[in-house]
């Protein structure tokens, strides 16, 4: 049953205990579990995001520019084993090392000593803090900005960089948001940027050998942080937004601040064949898409449906995150597009008013036609606000399910763990910050009923910060766990 919430939906302070720096480690067994972890969930769920959101006493502008810091929860046999912990990048332990920021957030957090300290400091570090997937026999932690962090997946050690055995030239970048072909095929992109931008395309079979590889330059900047994988395309929306660097360079901001939306220009899809082939630009109103939901072929037509927001969402260098007013703010909204390739024509409706983010769709129906996606919702049915509940929406007849966190609980990415073919056939798994605990739990939904609420919730003993995105396999890694 859906949890009732009355506005107000939820308090500022309750949402801000969720943005503390987790300086622990930790490696247990979770013994304290409301309901039952169902006894078919075997594997490993792996999330990444930021864990570190100060330093020296100074909190980072943005929690964007945290520390990536990797959640792993083992299942097996009705329990369920849990470990974090901090990827070791050389920039992360100097800064350790050193108590105080050293490096520039691309986000806006300055090292300390005014814009003096910061002027002509162009290095980026690597933050490791959006994903973390295992694939062909690697665990990676991803950044968009540069190449995968490798880690040991039975205990997260960190063991070095990954430059994909030599396909990273000179620390190319490698996005944060992979997508897996049901055909077995890891599809990831990267993009290099500035006046005019280049995109890399990259398809890996099961053992990391090298299936496609194309690059394709692109005009104008290219602010791409995800894409659509369909049976025969690469999609991506390429944002209305020009870059301006002389505030970053001049150590006034950070780079992301530099972004200045054009409403006035459309945003541009770009279609790019996955045989190869040059690339198709069809023009749509414009909007900033951070994250796809899912995209598909039919007939002469690509179906495409994305997160969108009026307008890019930043937060300026004056601006605390912490005390930010969400209705100032634009939500994102579900839209489908419909891209015809023959007429260039493209139309787009709404699909959900509801502010949303973080879809997940069954495996199996990426870049397929699909019936059932999965998102983190807000509370209010219409204004911007924190995620605080799971909707499983039908793309074709409209018709929802909802699960609310209550008004002190604040939900991340839903991740689906299939348990069969059908479509609404598996277990969703989301981490929530409850305010009420300044704890976090580990919630398990049916996504065939998730209006009924969690099968089962695990109660962490201290609170996880809000994180990105995250995977699951049905590997069993943990050593403690195989007993």
């Amino acid at each position: 049953m859906t949890s009732v919430v009355a506005p107000p939906y939820y308090r500022l302070e309750d949402w801000q205990g969720g943005h503390r720096t987790q300086p622990q480690e930790f490696a247990y067994w979770v013994e304290e579990v409301t309901g039952t972890i169902p006894a078919d969930l075997t594997g490993t769920l792996f999330r990444n995001g930021p864990g570190r959101l100060d330093r020296g006493g100074q909190r980072y502008h943005h929690p964007f520019d945290g520390d990536g810091m990797v959640n792993q929860v083992s299942f097996c046999n009705g329990r369920a084993f849990y470990r974090n912990r901090y990827v070791q990048t050389p920039e992360f332990q100097a800064e350790q090392r050193a108590d105080k920021i050293l490096y520039r957030g691309v986000f806006g957090t300055l090292k300390p000593g005014g814009w003096w300290n910061n002027i002509f400091d162009l290095r980026l570090k690597n933050i490791a803090n959006t994903n973390v997937i295992y694939w062909g026999g690697k665990l990676l932690a991803l950044w968009e900005a540069a190449p995968p962090y490798r880690l040991d997946p039975a205990n997260l050690a960190t063991l070095g960089l990954d430059d994909l055995g030599g396909i990273l030239a000179n620390g190319q970048p490698f996005s944060a948001h992979p997508r897996l072909d049901p055909q077995g095929f890891l599809v990831n992109f990267g993009v290099q940027t500035g006046p005019s931008s280049h995109i890399n395309l990259y398809e890996f079979d099961a053992n990391w050998g090298l299936v496609r590889h194309h690059k394709h330059p692109v005009a104008g900047f290219a602010f791409l942080h995800d894409f659509i994988l369909t049976e025969n395309y690469y999609v991506f929306f390429q944002n209305p937004v020009h870059f301006n660097p002389l505030p970053y360079i001049l150590g006034w901001t950070g780079a992301a601040q530099c972004l200045q939306f054009d409403a006035e220009q459309p945003t541009r899809i770009l279609v790019i064949p996955r045989q190869g082939g040059p690339v198709r630009v069809f023009l749509t109103d414009a909007c900033f898409v951070f994250h796809h939901a899912n995209g598909y072929e039919q007939g002469n037509e690509l179906i495409l449906d994305s997160i969108c927001y009026r307008h890019f969402p930043t937060i300026d260098q004056q601006t605390d995150y912490q005390t930010v007013d969400f209705s100032r703010l634009p939500s994102g909204q579900l839209r489908r597009f419909r891209v015809n390739l023959t007429t260039h024509q493209v139309r787009n409706t709404l699909l959900l008013e509801r502010c949303c983010e973080f879809p997940q769709v069954h495996p199996q129906r990426v870049g397929r036609a699909y019936r059932w996606v999965y998102l983190g919702v807000a509370a209010d049915p219409v204004a911007n606000a924190p995620l605080q509940g799971i909707l499983a929406l039908d793309v074709q007849t409209g018709r929802q399910q909802m699960w609310l966190a209550g008004s002190r609980g604040f939900v991340g990415e839903p991740v689906f763990v299939p348990r069969g073919e059908a479509e609404d056939q598996g277990w969703l798994l989301t981490f929530v910050y409850n305010a009420a605990r300044q704890c976090t739990d580990i919630v398990i939904l049916d996504a065939a009923d998730v209006a009924a609420g969690p099968v089962a919730t695990l109660h962490l003993r201290h609170h996880v910060p809000y994180g990105l995105h995250g995977s699951f396999t049905p590997l069993l890694f943990a050593e403690e766990a195989r007993v």
